[in-house]
């Protein structure tokens, strides 16, 4: 408990000395550190009552288990005739798992700042498997 609390007090020191700054982002900051405060007691991560943990296994690995193998298993199976086209193949693979991770988060997160940038990494991801997709390969030079 006395990890917790210095740790919030830190954050709220390091908050004022900020001189204020973006209300968005103070909100921002002030909602993480409460969420990370009402899950940390005593130095242990506490999970919720309705989820069992299996030992050696954390939530959030459990959370991410089923898009991160399926991720890996698209990017192993991914070819290509080129290495190029390889590349660009398992790259597609690799992004949509991060779209994947990133739709886990949103649906299971309540910190705000980590929706945020599920968010923009869900955009970015899915616009560059978009431009993926539309890559074509460059002609070969004749021999």
């Amino acid at each position: 408990m006395r990890r917790t609390l210095a740790a919030v007090t830190l954050l709220a020191a390091l908050s004022a000395c900020d001189g204020g700054g973006d209300p968005v982002q103070q909100a921002l900051r002030e909602a993480s550190a409460a969420n990370h405060a009402a899950t940390v007691r005593d130095g242990a991560v506490s999970a919720p009552a309705h989820t069992a943990v299996v030992p050696g296994e954390s939530l959030g690995d459990r959370a991410f288990a089923a898009s991160e193998a399926g991720m890996h298993a698209r990017m192993a199976a991914a070819s290509g005739e080129t290495v190029d086209e390889a590349y660009i193949a398992k790259m597609i693979e690799h992004h949509r798992g991060a779209v994947a991770m990133a739709d886990v988060a949103l649906a299971q997160s309540r910190d705000p700042e980590i929706r945020r940038m599920a968010e923009a990494v869900k955009t970015a991801q899915t616009r560059e498997i978009a431009e993926m997709r539309a890559w074509t390969p460059a002609p070969q030079p004749a021999p």
